[in-house]
């Protein structure tokens, strides 16, 4: 395994858990978390590399070997990827991981290794077994065997029970503290400077999601939520028809993320931690401008439901009635309070 392959941000919790393995100290489970885009997925692959392989080169994988060509190809008999499966009546991707995946996996983890060394399984989103699934998992990590790994990626160690939490070893992946690390990454996928660091700071210094938002063409619709929102705040705008153009195109669950995140930077602003300017948007139009005086216990419940609308625009409800509501909302929590 190359460590230049992975992002910067990612070496030092890699070399950490190299050295743990060389001492002998690498738990069987492990709890990968971490923010969105972090690159946890990437993070658990360079690690089921140097699990797998026998040759080891200074504690990494060696790249050349067997065990490493037969996991670069994806054929390895001895790794295992769980993730969203078909339901074989309706064809159509499950949302949740079910226990019968869970159930697969320890039968196999039971088995002697193909390759004589390792197993490795993975399972993405950990956080997507349902309660069924996670006790059956339970009962793999109440019985561990010598060299059976499992890694378990999530965003947030507490999507999962205390009992797995409990039995796994965590490994917590983080955005680099210094923000030129995460410029020097962005601009070294050919991101242009300025952009960059617009969106390195819309991102909270977090370069992974800056670059999804880069290249995905997500900064132009972050910028018409800031815009939205003013516009309801003013009165400008009514929070039906936002509600209606947000559904419109598929990407209201972005744009509820985009408007939480306001409401974080809101906070933000009040306790010192950013400039007016930079949350209001120094340079942009008074209509992006959020020009009320907002009423923070009520943005901060206003926080939480937004988050909780995006799961359940999941769902088979009135969307464009629940979006609205939340906007409303809104227009209360910015709503200035009587001196």
């Amino acid at each position: 395994m190359e460590m230049n392959a992975l992002a910067p941000w990612l070496h030092e919790s890699l070399q950490r858990a190299l050295d743990t393995l060389a001492g002998e100290r690498l738990a069987h489970a492990l709890l990968i978390c971490g923010p969105t885009h972090i690159g946890k997925r990437v993070f658990a692959d360079a690690l089921a590399r140097t699990l797998l392989c026998r040759a080891r080169v200074d504690g990494a994988a060696c790249g050349q070997c067997r065990d490493c060509v037969l996991y670069a190809a994806g054929t390895h008999p001895d790794w295992r990827y769980l993730s969203f499966e078909e339901n074989e009546k309706t064809k159509v991707l499950r949302k949740e991981i079910v226990v019968e995946q869970v159930r697969a996996l320890g039968g196999w983890f039971a088995l002697t290794p193909q390759r004589g060394g390792a197993q490795v399984a993975l399972i993405e989103p950990a956080s997507a077994m349902n309660t069924n699934a996670s006790n059956a998992l339970l009962k793999t990590l109440e019985e561990p065997m010598r060299e059976r790994y499992l890694l378990l990626l999530c965003e947030s160690p507490m999507q999962l029970s205390a009992t797995i939490r409990s039995r796994c070893q965590r490994i917590e992946l983080q955005p680099p503290g210094e923000s030129q690390v995460g410029l020097d990454w962005l601009r070294a996928r050919g991101h242009d400077a300025a952009v960059a660091r617009t969106a390195l700071d819309a991102a909270r210094g977090h370069p992974g999601l800056a670059a999804h938002w880069i290249e995905q063409g997500l900064l132009t619709l972050r910028d018409s939520v800031r815009a939205d929102l003013a516009a309801i705040t003013s009165g400008r705008a009514q929070p039906l028809a936002v509600a209606a153009a947000w559904l419109a195109d598929g990407q209201a669950e972005q744009r509820l993320a985009f408007a939480a995140d306001l409401a974080v930077d809101l906070h933000a602003e009040a306790l010192g931690a950013r400039s007016v300017a930079a949350v209001a948007g120094s340079g942009r139009s008074n209509a992006a401008r959020l020009t009320a005086a907002p009423d923070f216990p009520k943005l901060s419940a206003w926080f939480d439901a937004a988050n909780r609308t995006r799961a359940l625009l999941r769902t088979p409800i009135r969307s464009d009635l629940v979006l609205a509501s939340l906007l409303r909302d809104w227009r209360i929590a910015m709503s200035a309070r009587p001196v």
